[in-house]
């Protein structure tokens, strides 16, 4: 068994390295580690806010799974959630500041990891070295170099790690991409992506203040710069700071991307990336993400177009967001409640024929809560593997880089380096602050 995971692990990592597409298949060591089906899973939620809580409810919904530990910095939002937690009929669950406390427990299978974006990479990187599974909101990571190491130590470590990008797990989503996918569309020049939403101009400024009573304000900014305490940079809008997040780019661009790169079958990153935008309406806002942008992808053969406006709330087709496949017989426009098609008129007939909507029932989040209990207890694939989160992240990442080094650029995917501008190679990976250390 010792050389076989030795195996195992060396060619995981190689794998990785080479940026091989494709979910990693689940080894025999893999298997080895899965309960069976009467054994129960214990999991545990570092970062027990907003998205991590949810994925936690619905992870307890699936049989034999109980929470022993809830993790925050912020003393208020554990003792509500573990009120809540009891409430719901659940055992009484330890509470912890401090995530590497959760890791030492030889108890905890997986780890939920629903911290912001810039505390996703030491928890993940640190749950797979001690061999938990985890379940981790998206997008992936606050930088590419961040997400290249999280999927290396998955790799590496051979845990099975779900990226919460539930649209994986819709049912209607996956009938949309397979019809892409039938060819009924035609030939499909351009693939487009909205996202307009009032929030993404940021709040109004307000001054510094302490932190609210409770709060580890140091363990809070984690590897961030230090810096005062601000309202607007904390819970609820802290996505709209570089050091935190990445604004609408990354926070609806991961999921509505990964739909365009899944119907298109895409394996590889970008040929480039050029973005254009600004802070053009709300430039009295608390904001450093821009609030207009446009992101063009060089692809393949086709046209890829990410667009998003903060302070409005309204799109094409009648939809604050979603995703366009355009083809030479119809298009194809999809969002979380439906997808709909536009048949082409051919100058004497239609090129397609028309169909009714197509409705969501609203269950992917739980399907992807369930695809990831039944990946560690029976083996199935998960939906969102970590390769999936990776590669969203890239894209994603890659538009707002763009944005800030004002330049074309090129990013090699072997290398792992923006090979065009040394200005948006130098923000693929963000320096860590003491005492944390980026991980190797």
């Amino acid at each position: 068994m010792t050389n076989r995971r030795s195996f195992l692990r060396t060619t995981a990592a190689s794998t990785a390295g080479l940026g091989l597409s494709g979910a990693f298949p689940l080894s025999a060591f893999s298997r080895s580690r899965m309960p069976g089906a009467n054994d129960r899973i214990t999991v545990a939620l570092i970062g027990a806010r907003n998205m991590g809580w949810g994925d936690l409810k619905d992870i307890l919904l699936q049989d034999n799974v109980v929470c022993k530990t809830l993790c925050d910095v912020d003393y208020s939002v554990l003792s509500d959630k573990a009120t809540e937690l009891i409430g719901m009929g659940h055992q009484t669950p330890l509470l912890e500041r401090d995530y590497r406390k959760v890791l030492e427990d030889k108890d905890i299978d997986a780890v939920i990891v629903g911290t912001p974006d810039h505390w996703h990479c030491l928890p993940v990187v640190e749950a797979c070295e001690a061999g938990k599974h985890v379940y981790v909101e998206k997008p992936l990571a606050n930088s590419v170099g961040e997400s290249n190491a999280m999927l290396d130590a998955a790799r590496r470590n051979l845990s099975l790690v779900q990226v919460g990008q539930q649209q994986r797990s819709g049912e209607h989503w996956k009938s949309a991409i397979d019809f892409v996918r039938s060819g009924k569309l035609g030939t499909i020049r351009q693939v487009k992506y909205w996202a307009n939403f009032n929030y993404g101009s940021g709040n109004m400024p307000v001054p510094d203040s302490d932190p609210p009573p409770g709060v580890d304000y140091d363990r809070w900014l984690g590897p961030a710069p230090r810096r005062a305490f601000n309202q607007n940079r904390f819970h609820g809008s802290w996505r709209m700071f570089r050091d935190y997040g990445g604004g609408l780019m990354t926070d609806w661009g991961v999921h509505l991307i990964d739909m365009g790169l899944w119907a298109m079958d895409v394996d590889y990153a970008p040929r480039s990336v050029r973005s254009l935008g600004g802070n053009f309406a709300s430039t009295d806002r608390a904001n450093e993400m821009p609030d207009t942008l446009t992101v063009l992808y060089e692809m393949d053969g086709w046209n890829m177009v990410w667009e998003h406006n903060g302070g409005v709330q309204s799109g094409p087709y009648d939809q604050l967001y979603g995703v366009l496949f355009m083809g030479t017989n119809g298009t194809l426009v999809a969002d979380r409640d439906k997808w709909r098609l536009f048949p082409e008129w051919g100058g004497e007939d239609w090129r397609m024929p028309e169909m009714e909507e197509v409705k969501s029932d609203h269950k992917s989040h739980l399907n992807h809560c369930e695809n990831f209990v039944r990946a560690i207890r029976y083996g199935d694939p998960l939906n969102a593997e970590i390769e999936i989160g990776h590669r969203a992240a890239l894209y994603a990442h890659l538009g707002n880089i763009s944005y800030w080094a004002d330049d074309r650029v090129i990013y090699d995917q072997k290398l792992r380096k923006v090979i065009n501008s040394e200005k948006a190679d130098g923000l693929i990976t963000p320096g860590y602050r003491d005492p944390w250390e980026f991980p190797g």
